[in-house]
């Protein structure tokens, strides 16, 4: 599935003030390998124009292996924050940026923060057997891993963040084997969609799995060994995310050829909203 839902839209504090952080939601209980991933979009006033952000609270008794420029690597952590800044992004502590938008939500503890200068409002996803793929796609600047190095030229707006949710206990290998499995798909949709690119220079990942031990009575079945396409989440995942990233290497096409969307410079009621991806 990956048509996008419709969002709950929430107030806004005022007619020039950004949204107030909503309330934090209960994290769905995942009494099964299967529950619904709830997103908040929300937004701020930044470098004179409305700047959203996407809102994953987790709750506790999640470990996420990241690359993301705030809370990256590997540990517990509770929410994730993809939020969009201007094309141009010049901040060189875009960690502690990251970590005052957290806290303008209410978020606590430690959580993972993504940026992107695509828009977050076009995120695509996708859902198999439990697993969940969610996808801002921006392709400035499609490029090789592998390609020569390019001197003098300033990167064009293009970043493809990718956050997986396994419901499920993984051991530390099939963890980092999960997060190769979703960048191995990434390419294979670039590809599919009719890009010559396995990404673009600053793509991150992260992917979420429960905490052995964290579900309901204390315990979330056996831990999950593997995570390579073959593997029973691996595969979950790998379709998962080719289905999120074609679609969203689809839907920035067709954007960059409309043409960027006007900007607007303070909030509105439907800057914000809740989406159920189930």
């Amino acid at each position: 599935m990956s048509t996008l839902p419709q969002p709950v839209t929430l107030p806004a504090t005022g007619p020039a003030g950004p949204l107030a952080p909503p309330s934090p939601l209960a994290p769905p209980s995942p009494s099964s390998p299967s529950f619904p991933v709830v997103v908040e979009r929300a937004c701020r006033p930044e470098d004179g124009a409305c700047r959203h952000l996407l809102v994953w609270r987790a709750g506790p008794g999640w470990r996420m292996l990241s690359s993301a420029v705030l809370g990256g690597g590997l540990g517990a952590r509770e929410w994730v924050v993809n939020a969009q800044v201007r094309p141009g992004y010049g901040r060189m502590d875009p960690d502690r940026h990251l970590a005052e938008l957290a806290g303008a939500q209410g978020l606590t503890g430690p959580g993972a923060g993504l940026m992107t200068a695509a828009p977050v409002d076009d995120f695509t996803w996708a859902a198999d057997g439990g697993a969940t793929a969610l996808v801002t796609t921006g392709i400035g600047v499609p490029t090789w891993a592998a390609a020569p190095a390019a001197a003098g030229t300033a990167p064009a707006v293009g970043t493809i963040n990718i956050l997986v949710v396994a419901p499920v206990p993984v051991a530390d290998a099939g963890l980092v084997n999960l997060l190769a499995t979703a960048t191995e798909a990434k390419v294979q949709a670039l590809l599919d969609a009719g890009y010559d690119c396995s990404g673009t220079p600053s793509d991150a990942v992260c992917v979420a799995v429960r905490r052995p031990g964290a579900g309901p009575g204390g315990a979330d079945g056996a831990v999950e060994l593997f995570g390579g396409p073959r593997s029973s989440w691996g595969a979950r995942v790998a379709r998962a995310v080719h289905l999120a990233v074609r679609k969203g290497a689809e839907g920035d096409r067709a954007r960059r050829a409309a043409g960027p969307a006007p900007e607007h410079p303070v909030a509105t009621p439907e800057c914000a909203g809740i989406f159920e991806l189930a």
